[in-house]
């Protein structure tokens, strides 16, 4: 039984503890609350009882302008300040033709990670000038907003923001693991990656770094690029939702007791330090009112949750979702020194349930409230609550390497139970830079959905608009980001680099060189297309794609990738070399085992085969109106490429492929046969004894089947919930679809 699980099923006595630990903060009206919700105590974890000592039901009064009942939320934005001041007088940046610094990283540096480090800056302002356009008031930020919390780039994210709220809007943010990165201020983080003069590499590194203590030549050395921890960013950024504001008609955390239950500001304003908004963690769990014998390394760490009426009738709710977890290098003496609290990355709301158990009784009293009260309630933090690759988690799983597409951050089913159990109808998350909708329903009737806002800083960059239709109905709308102004603004500078790695004769340079085809993108979706491409084959195909795998994906076009869906042969892997440049397959010989068993081939045998399939696959093709001869100039780059911009953008990607290649997705989906045979595995290769078709066939119908499900998910684009109906219905211009 999972932590999770024995979570949910602690029932009476569990709801007891935290609804007692919950209504102490609230006081007298609220023990009073948690002793009328003990007759369900021994229902499903977390139901809400509804009411609560916090009357905070407010009507407008008429000098107050229409309530605003939409609100925009940009997940992962990760903003980098590709202008910003180092303060280093040795190095300012890398001077631009029209007289500036940029602070940027290295091409190479974006095409090998799962974000982009600089033109995100110009799709941020793209964003927030589209959004104010449509009249948008409210942005929200699910975390990640910034690089790592760095105060050069968290200085640049308010500067625009200060920009934007001289324009009329209001933003609230959610911390996620790059902000903070750790609880407390980190002062040996930097960067390695950062474009020096030249085209070079050139480190980056906070002033505790070992580098800069050494007085190593090759760093340049600058608090601006430490890593801001809760304290100092509570300082910085709390006007945006994380402290109190005159502004709004409410303000609470999940520690906060107002008189009465009446909301009052000064109130709000005493209880909003982190002396008031911190609770124990330990190793095991929630310590505190939850503390169990054997549980070890405590400490005690903030919490940044709140919820904030900004507009009457609409709630929107922060949750801080990062569970930094002490590991045993633990110090109470020293809690900030480096490696004392896990990342919280693969933590999210697995975790949430067991570690921060008074966070979720909160969340199921303002769902409980807001129900009550007719409020319209949207939740946002940076983790999805719920499985975000279209449920298709187990399949990637039992196909690609371990690890591969990062399912370890999906939460468990019995985690989205703990959730939807609370009570709260929709949740926006980010965390993972993949566009999804998925839902959840249980047997009391609770009813959760769960929207994946994709980051402005990679393939399929967009944001999600909000709409309120009444509390109970609402439009959720994704705005996507091909056009960005400026997006090119740089690539003078990437072409430096891209002169500079190729002629030079270093072996880390030659590692670094790339496609310099990006340089010619038409904007910013083609540019982001081309990144994943990039990213796919210098990256995600050796760390996700089984060897064999990878083989068959990186040389097959579309058209062989048909055919030997139909191909029947008695050649193996072990006799393939023998054929030559005939073989459309050359597989790896280090990711297969050695049987011994190659034995001889005929080319003509292998020849006659490869006709007879091929003429099967022209057959199928034709029934369906393909082209084969179109689908021979799709290339194994395409299709990879293809594939994992489907994995993060779902639908929105096949607007991007087109009709006829979608179509001819969804021939090969339905080519294979009925019933595969799993290929002889050996020490964790593939034996070269299995025939040459087996293995694609097996493994491949279950490639192409993902393929589908992430790309004709549940609404994704643009659709209405009704949470009465239990129902997502898409609207507008629906995507292409794989059914």
């Amino acid at each position: 039984m999972t932590l999770t699980q024995k979570f949910i099923k602690i029932a009476a006595f569990g709801f007891i503890g935290v609804m007692d630990v919950y209504a102490n903060n609230l006081g007298n009206i609220g023990r009073y609350w948690k002793l009328s919700c003990l007759a369900g105590a021994t229902a499903v974890l977390l139901t809400a009882c509804g009411g609560s000592d916090r009357d905070n039901s407010t009507e407008p009064n008429p000098q107050e302008p229409d309530p605003i009942s939409s609100i925009a939320f940009m997940a992962d934005v990760h903003f980098h300040d590709v202008y910003g001041d180092l303060k280093n007088s040795s190095f300012k940046g890398v001077p631009t033709a029209d007289g500036k610094f940029a602070t940027i990283r290295t091409m190479y540096a974006q095409l090998t990670s799962t974000r982009l480090f600089n033109e995100n800056y110009f799709a941020f302002r793209a964003a927030l000038d589209d959004a104010l356009a449509k009249g948008v008031k409210f942005v929200a930020f699910p975390g990640d907003f910034s690089d790592d919390g760095q105060p050069m780039n968290v200085g640049g994210f308010q500067s625009v923001l200060a920009e934007y709220e001289k324009k009329g809007m209001r933003f609230f943010i959610a911390p996620g693991n790059h902000d903070p990165v750790s609880p407390y201020d980190n002062e040996e983080a930097g960067k390695s990656d950062f474009m020096g003069l030249g085209g070079t590499t050139q480190k980056v590194f906070a002033n505790k770094y070992s580098g800069c203590l050494n007085a190593e030549a090759d760093v340049v050395c600058t608090n601006e690029m430490m890593e801001l921890g809760y304290a100092s960013l509570l300082k910085d950024l709390g006007d945006y939702g994380l402290m109190p504001n005159a502004k709004d008609i409410h303000w609470e955390t999940p520690f906060s007791h107002y008189k009465d239950g009446k909301y009052d500001l000064e109130t709000a304003k005493a209880q909003a330090g982190l002396d008031q908004r911190s609770y124990e963690i330990c190793k095991e769990g929630e310590g505190g009112r939850f503390k169990q014998a054997g549980y070890t390394q405590c400490a005690t760490i903030a919490d940044v949750s709140y919820l904030v009426e900004p507009s009457p009738g609409l709630w929107v709710l922060s949750v801080d979702a990062n569970v930094f977890v002490p590991t045993d290098k633990f110090d109470p003496s020293n809690p900030s020194q480096s490696g004392s609290f896990s990342g919280a990355g693969n933590a999210g709301w697995n975790k949430m349930v067991t570690h921060k158990r008074t966070v979720m009784a909160w969340i199921a009293d303002v769902s409980a409230r807001a129900k009550a009260q007719n409020k319209k309630l949207v939740a946002f933090s940076h983790y999805p609550t719920m499985d975000f690759y279209a449920n298709q988690t187990d399949a990637i799983k039992g196909v690609f390497k371990s690890g591969a597409f990062q399912t370890a951050r999906v939460p468990e089913q019995a985690t989205a139970a703990a959730v939807a159990a609370t009570g709260l109808p929709l949740h926006i998350g980010g965390h993972m830079h993949f566009n999804g909708t998925n839902d959840y329903a249980d047997s009391q009737g609770n009813y959760l959905v769960n929207v994946q806002s994709p980051s402005l800083a990679v393939y399929g960059a967009a944001y999600k608009i909000v709409n309120f239709d009444g509390p109970r109905k609402v439009d959720i709308q994704t705005v996507a980001l091909n056009n960005v102004p400026r997006f090119d603004e740089l690539f003078p500078l990437y072409q430096m680099e891209y002169g500079y790695v190729q002629n030079s004769t270093n072996s880390d340079d030659i590692k670094r060189r790339w496609d310099k085809g990006i340089l010619s993108s038409l904007n910013y979706g083609d540019f982001t297309s081309r990144y994943f491409g990039e990213l796919s084959r210098m990256r995600f195909m050796d760390e996700y794609w089984p060897c064999e795998m990878k083989d068959a994906a990186m040389q097959l076009n579309l058209a062989q990738m048909l055919t030997m869906s139909q191909l029947s042969t008695y050649v193996t892997y072990a006799q393939l070399a023998e054929l030559g440049d005939s073989a459309p397959l050359k597989p790896t010989a280090s990711c297969l085992f050695n049987s011994g068993t190659a034995g001889t081939v005929s080319a003509a045998q292998f020849a006659a085969d490869w006709a007879q399939a091929e003429a099967k696959a022209k057959t199928l093709a034709a029934q369906q109106g393909v082209s084969f001869d179109a689908m021979a100039q799709v290339s194994a780059y395409t299709f990879y490429g293809d594939f994992h911009r489907t994995v993060y953008a779902g639908g929105l990607s096949l607007n991007d492929m087109g009709k006829e290649r979608v179509e001819q997705y969804r021939l090969l989906m339905d080519a294979f046969p009925a019933q595969t045979t799993a290929p002889l595995m050996v020490n964790g290769k593939l034996s070269d004894a299995n025939l040459v078709s087996v293995p694609f066939q097996h493994q491949f119908k279950q490639v192409f089947s993902i393929l589908r499900g992430v790309g004709s998910g549940k609404p994704s684009d643009h659709f209405v919930v009704d949470f009465d109906a239990q129902s997502l219905t898409q609207t507008g211009s629906a995507s292409l679809s794989f059914n």
